[in-house]
């Protein structure tokens, strides 16, 4: 069985069949998934889809590009749903540079008090970083991050980041960017990083692997990623399958 460690289901892209996809995932070999809020919005339809399906749990968070929208009244919301039976992570959370949607002072506030909500429910968090690798890791070691524990998620940086997040106990999430012709550094990563470490996902509705770059992803597409890290490590996909299914119970210990 395959353990979808995120997704964002509640997004508008799966409106039209969301309960055909997820009532279809466990015959495909798909048997726990975590739905990552994104924004304060999303919240409430994450707890809709973990109370609905048995294999779907939730993370509680606000992507960086959003943390405008946070103030001390959601955080102490964002408690209460960590508390919640399967509620198992708080994410996504983090920084964004690329779209710069928050200027950055802002971001690494809302990063830091984020943590500290994982730290304080004792819940593993999931760490969102584009285009600010330096700012990332400097936060997350003034925090002591290693501590709490947790997943950074769609990998993007070199090898030497990630020994960086490896030195201090967190997994690596890889997903289908991993497929992509131009992917050169993240096949470094999963050849260099323990199998020990890493998490399967997919972000979806986002970033699709090959042969369906472009197209709408699911779990569904997980596989084609299993298949690369399999050829990367040298190893069966079966044994893929069944490590990253154990990491991510271990990461996330709150999934039964």
């Amino acid at each position: 069985m395959i353990f979808e460690s995120h997704a964002h289901y509640d997004d508008e892209a799966f409106d039209e069949d969301r309960s055909e996809l997820l009532d279809a995932l466990p015959a495909q070999g798909i048997g726990r998934v975590i739905n990552v809020c994104a924004e304060v919005e999303g919240w409430d339809r994450t707890v809709d889809l973990m109370e609905r399906y048995p294999y779907i749990y939730g993370a509680v968070g606000v992507h960086p590009d959003d943390v405008g929208a946070l103030d001390e009244e959601k955080i102490r919301r964002m408690h209460q749903i960590c508390q919640m039976e399967k509620t198992v992570a708080v994410g996504e959370i983090g920084l964004d540079y690329y779209w710069d949607k928050e200027n950055h002072e802002k971001q690494i506030y809302w990063f830091e008090r984020q943590l500290e909500v994982a730290r304080e429910e004792k819940l593993p968090f999931i760490i969102h970083s584009r285009d600010a690798a330096k700012d990332t890791l400097d936060t997350m070691k003034r925090l002591h991050a290693g501590d709490i524990g947790g997943v950074v998620h769609c990998f993007s940086y070199g090898k030497e980041m990630a020994r960086e997040y490896l030195d201090m106990g967190l997994s690596l999430g890889i997903g289908g960017v991993l497929t992509f012709k131009n992917a050169r550094k993240l096949v470094e990563v999963v050849e260099y990083a323990p199998l020990e470490s890493l998490l399967l996902e997919t972000d979806s509705p986002y970033l699709a692997p090959i042969p369906n770059r472009g197209k709408r992803n699911s779990s569904l597409n997980i596989p084609y990623v299993v298949e690369k890290i399999a050829e990367i490590k040298g190893v069966s996909r079966e044994e893929v399958e069944e490590v990253t299914w154990k990491n991510s119970f271990r990461v996330f210990s709150k999934v039964n």
